[in-house]
């Protein structure tokens, strides 16, 4: 009769609450890893315009596919919404041109004034 917990997604520290909705830095490396074409470097960025918040996705296209990256940005976005449920924009930046962190990864960068 006690009520059971699904398996946990990802770590609580790191969930983001997104216009209801929680979002896990996992869930988005998970659609990133599933999109060919992309390599596996990314930063999500938070910003609120106006009452909504705002997330959006950096990422980086493998070198030899640095020529469609509109359209890599276009289908990561799309996976996002379909599977997290959460809408985003993704921006595209050159190969190589998502910082590199020597210790632990910053992947969330929070420009959400605080309450």
């Amino acid at each position: 009769s006690m009520r059971r917990m699904e398996k946990v997604t990802g770590r609580s520290d790191d969930m983001i609450i997104l216009r209801g909705v929680n979002v896990f830095p996992t869930q988005i490396e998970e659609q990133l890893l599933a999109t060919k074409g992309l390599a596996p470097h990314f930063q999500i960025e938070l910003e609120r315009s106006g009452p909504m918040d705002r997330m959006t996705v950096h990422v980086e296209p493998v070198p030899d596919r640095a020529s469609e990256g509109s359209e890599l940005g276009s289908a990561l976005a799309r996976r996002i919404k379909d599977v997290v449920g959460v809408g985003c924009e993704v921006a595209v930046a050159e190969p190589g041109g998502i910082e590199r962190s020597q210790g632990k990864a910053r992947r969330v960068v929070d420009k959400r004034p605080k309450e």
